[in-house]
């Protein structure tokens, strides 16, 4: 977790200085839009190469492999500020081999937490390594914009970010699992497709992750946060630091609350409705005029989307069997790299054509009409009750995964 937390202050401190330094040059919403464009295309070519890589070698091999090019990557951004640009080209040549190392660590670090808890405490780890990760986002952000702000520069920034992806390779080298036994054989393409076979087929998970596809998708602001806090809300590269970091404390305050008090009953039911409450504070952000509101808003943000990360993660990873996690994982990377991602790219597209306030609306109400189709597409969804069977209980997936009890269907699992 420490690891993790590294990398993810890296990955947010360096995301915060490349948008302002990029939008410092052009001055185009759409070009903080192909930011997110740039990192998610590589993922949508090697998620089927990725998810099946995960299954067959170690993740923690992987995870080492892909921290170090991470670390790798911020130098190149490091090299370029020092020489100075005056183009944008290189920088998304960096974010094109990012996108390529996050096509591959994503599925290795889903798949690698069921290995290390045991399978009941799964619900709690997830809540408590969704805490760290919130945590990250919201130190990532403060970090990277107090740096470029102070030093008018994003070279400490990228400077910083290597040192401690480095250190992440570090601790996750230390860590010792079981070894266990990967299945063997060639890679043809119905072993590689089994994947997307398997999620279309188990339409509660289906919904799940197509759910956050289209809502953060239409209803992501995140592109656009440099364009308020330097032409609507003049906070500067502190205060897009700050109101980058918002979503995250809504969100890990509501993390440790989960942790404390997990959700017992009626889960599908709270992850619809926290969904919806993406889309409304979605809204006020984009309405807001003063740095409070702006900040206030995006922090319930961050809360209602944790819930539906904890509900989410859960029912993917416990619903799924070890051997095709990794593969399984991938598909879900790719839906979440769709939403944030092409999401970022949709908000500067649709900011460069109609303006920045009318995009983040839109995107709000849009959110708010997905939940309505999918609460009508996939009632599975509002009938899942309970996210864990009773302790040593095996569920519907066969050993190694975990029922989900669906409270109107007379207690049968999912």
């Amino acid at each position: 977790m420490t690891g993790r937390f590294l990398a993810t202050v890296s990955s947010e401190m360096q995301a915060v200085a490349v948008a302002w330094q990029i939008f410092g040059i052009t001055h185009r919403p759409l070009d903080l839009g192909l930011v997110g464009l740039a990192q998610f295309l590589p993922g949508v070519v090697l998620f089927l190469i990725a998810g099946h890589t995960a299954d067959r070698i170690s993740r923690q091999r992987i995870l080492q492999t892909c921290f170090a090019a991470f670390s790798l990557c911020s130098l190149l951004l490091l090299a370029f500020a020092v020489r100075g640009l005056s183009s944008v080209y290189p920088v998304y040549a960096v974010l094109l081999l990012n996108g390529v190392v996050r096509a591959f660590n994503g599925p290795a670090s889903q798949a690698f937490l069921p290995q290390l808890v045991p399978q009941e405490d799964f619900p709690n780890a997830v809540a408590w390594g969704s805490s760290v990760f919130q945590a990250a986002i919201v130190v990532g952000p403060m970090v990277g914009g107090l740096l470029y702000g102070l030093a008018g520069s994003p070279i400490p920034v990228y400077g910083g970010a290597a040192i401690a992806y480095l250190a992440a390779l570090t601790l996750i080298s230390t860590i010792r699992t079981e070894s266990r036994q990967r299945p063997r054989g060639t890679a043809s393409l119905g072993v590689v497709m089994m994947g997307l076979r398997y999620i279309w087929h188990n339409k509660l998970i289906l919904g799940a992750i197509s759910l956050d596809l289209f809502a953060v998708l239409l209803g992501g602001a995140v592109a656009l946060l440099p364009i308020y806090a330097k032409e609507i809300l003049n906070a500067g590269a502190i205060g897009l630091g700050v109101l980058r970091s918002a979503p995250g404390v809504g969100a890990v305050l509501t993390a440790i609350v989960v942790a404390h008090w997990p959700l017992r009953r009626k889960a599908g039911a709270a992850m619809l409705w926290c969904v919806l409450g993406f889309g409304v504070f979605t809204i006020v952000f984009g309405l807001a005029r003063n740095l409070a509101l702006a900040l206030g808003a995006l922090v319930m943000v961050g809360a209602c989307d944790m819930i539906s990360v904890i509900v989410r993660h859960t029912m993917v990873q416990l619903g799924t069997p070890d051997e095709m996690r990794g593969r399984v994982s991938a598909v879900n990377m790719i839906f979440i790299g769709a939403s944030n991602e092409v999401g970022q790219f949709e908000s500067g597209l649709t900011a460069q054509w109609f303006g920045t306030v009318p995009a983040v609306i839109a995107g709000g109400l849009g959110t708010i009409a997905i939940v309505a189709l999918w609460t009508w597409l996939f009632p599975e969804l509002r009938r899942v009750d309970e996210l864990v069977s009773p302790r040593g209980g095996r569920g519907a997936g066969g050993q190694g995964s975990t029922a989900l009890r669906v409270g109107d269907s007379g207690g049968s699992k999912a």
